[in-house]
């Protein structure tokens, strides 16, 4: 058996350098039009413990709550009841950003509230954040 140690079930890390102030990249990571621009229509506002809806499209609409917000560096919301995202911002030069997305909760034992093994989602999820976080760059550069 495998353990939530290994590397099938660590969290999801992805990094990217956006050309552009950490202000900007944190608008695009922490309101609900940015995080629209980029990943999927939703009401967030950047305040703790302030419950929004995800729109998933064809999975449906997915509960979350924003856990943690230290503007303009990190802000988390759990995304339904299993999974914790992340976004941590680190401004590498005038005009740069670093941004990593952390996606939390994967588990071996467990489904998503959609009835798909967290095995089955894991991979697709890992390879959509690759997609999402270059989208993420490519809004907020243009």
């Amino acid at each position: 058996m495998s353990t939530n140690n290994n590397e099938q079930f660590a969290e999801v890390v992805k990094k990217i350098v956006i050309n552009a102030p950490i202000e900007k990249v944190w608008n695009y990571v922490a309101t609900a039009e940015g995080i629209g621009a980029w990943f999927m229509p939703n009401d967030m506002e950047p305040i703790e413990g302030k419950e929004f809806i995800l729109q998933a499209g064809p999975w449906g609409n997915s509960a979350c709550k924003v856990t943690e917000v230290n503007e303009p560096n990190r802000l988390s919301f759990e995304w339904g009841d299993q999974w914790l995202i992340t976004f941590e911002l680190i401004e590498v030069a005038a005009e740069q950003t670093e941004v990593t997305l952390i996606h939390a909760g994967w588990d071996e034992y467990k489904e998503t509230e959609f009835g798909q093994s967290h095995s089955e989602v894991r991979a697709r999820m890992s390879g959509g954040w690759d997609g999402l976080v270059q989208k993420l760059k490519t809004v907020v550069e243009e």
